[in-house]
């Protein structure tokens, strides 16, 4: 009797049939780095939560960490690599575990982190990375009634940032002046499991536990298009938007075998491609690159990266190959394309998370000469915003300001991000919440209120004091378990 067919064998068969099918990533190749270039000794978030629980930028790599009493995450510069100090600093200003990070496109010393203790908070790492552990964030962002999963920046306006929580409501913030602008808790009846902007952010797409994608137009605070049932299984699902319109989906059949579709959002009565691959039940994480059109997939605590490109020509959904290891990932970070070597040809890189460690792995595509290969890199977008919030609050869309990588990327100086917040006072009362923004309670300026902006103060400042206190707790617990290590060897 013969084996049963792998689902996903036969779908690369079905992809390789045509075996001379031109594509120039047809050899790209995966490189774990050398021991001596990881990061090690490393305590990585134990916390049930399907994201990716590391950031990547070109000049830092942040890492969601194991923490005593509340949430923290690490921030190394990229060249600190080798075993990391377990008094090394941390950002560990959340009262409850960190569930997702994610670096500023515009601003590489700007991060957002949202955690468990229902707050969002926007941090400003120093230029030269951490001396001091990181207790207070620049600005708090307060709205969610529930822990908060998801941050995501917008890919093209300054200062604008969206957040989802587990009362299954999104929001959309202008960091600049510490504001909740729009508030989507009316569109999913059950958790969100990931939320992706298009690439002028003039949309966002979701996935969500009701099975359903959906595409909505956020400041309309409209669903444009939706999907139900777009995979059958109840495992979590992924959704992001592609460079051209179209929407990218994993997920789950109700055999529970893996699955990835392709969707166009103007007619999701049937999607463009679906394909089966495996029986594994992590969840597959997309990381999509838009100039070369490729998507990697990474299954948490799966061993290994599948990479697919994605193309005019049937069947949409290409399969290149796999980068295979011995280890299972616990997370991934994805290096945006300016922070790559172009003169080694990379392609991508990924920042591996195990249970101890965070192991850089390198996607190259080969190539005999050393000069500039412009076609594996087109313009990419650069880090300077192509709108402000006030103007993308107010309806304009603009795409990302493209820079050549010819003579390779130079990270340029920084602005601090400064907040600076309305006076309540000026704040009119809004007619609708549908048509118009969120509307801010006024505040009468009596004694009572002054007696409790006072007892505010009071307690903000306490709560400073006990964040700092576990800090230091945190360092000294550290240090005495150094020194038992010492003794016990």
């Amino acid at each position: 009797m013969l084996p049963p067919a792998d689902p996903f064998s036969s779908f690369i068969q079905h992809t390789m049939r045509r075996v001379v099918r031109q594509s120039k990533f047809r050899h790209v190749f995966g490189q774990a780095v050398k021991n001596d270039q990881c990061y090690d000794d490393i305590r990585v978030s134990r916390v049930t939560w399907d994201s990716s629980f590391c950031a990547v930028n070109p000049r830092f790599v942040a890492i969601i960490i194991e923490a005593s009493g509340g949430g923290a995450f690490l921030v190394l510069p990229l060249h600190k690599t080798g075993r990391i100090d377990k008094s090394y600093p941390t950002v560990c200003g959340h009262t409850g575990p960190v569930l997702d990070i994610d670096w500023c496109p515009h601003n590489d010393q700007v991060i957002a982190s949202g955690s468990e203790d229902c707050t969002v908070m926007v941090w400003q790492i120093p230029e030269n990375g951490l001396t001091l552990s990181l207790t207070e964030p620049v600005v708090i962002l307060e709205g969610h009634s529930k822990r908060v999963g998801i941050v995501a920046w917008h890919p093209t306006a300054r200062n604008v940032l969206l957040s989802a929580g587990c009362d299954n409501a999104i929001i959309i913030w202008n960091v600049g002046t510490g504001e909740a602008l729009i508030n989507l808790d009316d569109m999913h009846s059950d958790m969100i499991y990931n939320v992706s902007w298009n690439r002028n952010g003039s949309l966002i797409c979701t996935a969500s536990k009701d099975k359903k994608v959906r595409v909505i137009d956020p400041r309309k605070q409209e669903i444009v298009a939706e999907k139900e049932k777009a995979h059958e299984g109840a495992r979590p699902m992924r959704a992001i938007f592609l460079a051209d319109g179209n929407v990218f989906t994993t997920g789950f059949s109700r055999m529970s075998e893996r699955q990835l579709a392709l969707w166009n959002p103007k007619n999701m009565q049937e999607p463009i491609a679906l394909h089966e691959m495996d029986t594994s039940n992590g969840v597959l994480l997309p990381f999509y690159d838009p100039d070369t059109s490729i998507i990697y997939l990474c299954g948490k605590g799966d061993s290994s990266i599948r990479y697919f490109e994605i193309t005019d020509e049937s069947p949409y959904v290409h399969y290149l190959n796999t980068f295979s290891s011995k280890e299972p990932q616990r997370g991934m970070g994805y290096m945006p394309k300016r922070g790559l070597d172009v003169n080694k040809c990379e392609i991508a890189r990924f920042f591996k998370l195990h249970e101890r460690k965070c192991e850089p792995i390198i996607m190259t595509v080969p190539r005999k000469s050393d000069l500039f290969q412009d076609d594996l890199y087109p313009d990419t977008a650069g880090p300077e915003a192509a709108l402000e919030a006030e103007e993308w609050f107010e309806g304009k869309n603009a795409d990302p300001i493209l820079i050549s990588l010819k003579h390779g990327y130079i990270p340029g100086k920084n602005r601090d991000l400064k907040v600076v917040k309305k006076n309540i006072l000026d704040s009119k009362p809004t007619a609708n919440k549908k048509c118009d923004l969120i509307s801010v309670p006024k505040k009468t300026t009596d004694t009572a209120s002054v007696q409790n902006e006072a007892k505010l103060d009071e307690i903000l400042k306490e709560i400073k004091s006990i964040k700092d206190t576990i800090c230091n707790q945190d360092e000294r617990i550290s240090k005495l378990e150094q020194q038992m290590a010492k003794i016990a060897a």
